[in-house]
């Protein structure tokens, strides 16, 4: 029985169809559909395009070109900032980078944690790239 109601209800809509000229069908499947309210939409949509890592990362970009010698900043930027607060930096030599961890390490940790805060940045993860 429920199949001839389904067969029924689709000839309905295929005949209204040919009758209006236009298929209303996703429009009216849409209209069925009950809006969300933005509180309900918003949390997720914003975890999904990751706007708040997307921001943080750009802060730690304006603040690295600010605060380290720019004569690091020629050779060394910020790549990325994972959740676990390790800030990874693309370092365009060899040797620079064994110039940076070797000599720099500490003291640019230090200036982004005294702007970060400790729990933000914990620790930096220098690699070629």
């Amino acid at each position: 029985m429920a199949t001839k109601s389904k067969s029924f209800a689709a000839a309905r809509s295929r005949v209204l169809a040919q009758w209006r000229g236009v298929d209303y069908a996703p429009l009216e499947a849409a209209r069925a559909t009950p809006a969300r309210l933005p509180g309900e939409v918003l949390p997720a949509l914003l975890k999904e395009l990751r706007l708040d890592a997307r921001q943080a990362e750009a802060e730690v970009v304006k603040v690295w070109n600010s605060l380290i010698d720019p004569v690091i900043t020629a050779h060394a930027q910020p790549a990325g900032l994972n959740k676990n607060g390790t800030l990874f930096v693309n370092v365009d030599s060899s040797v620079w980078l064994a110039e940076i961890v070797r000599y720099r390490r500490k003291e640019i940790i230090e200036r982004l944690q005294n702007s970060f805060g400790k729990s933000v940045i914990q620790k930096i993860s220098f690699r070629i790239g």
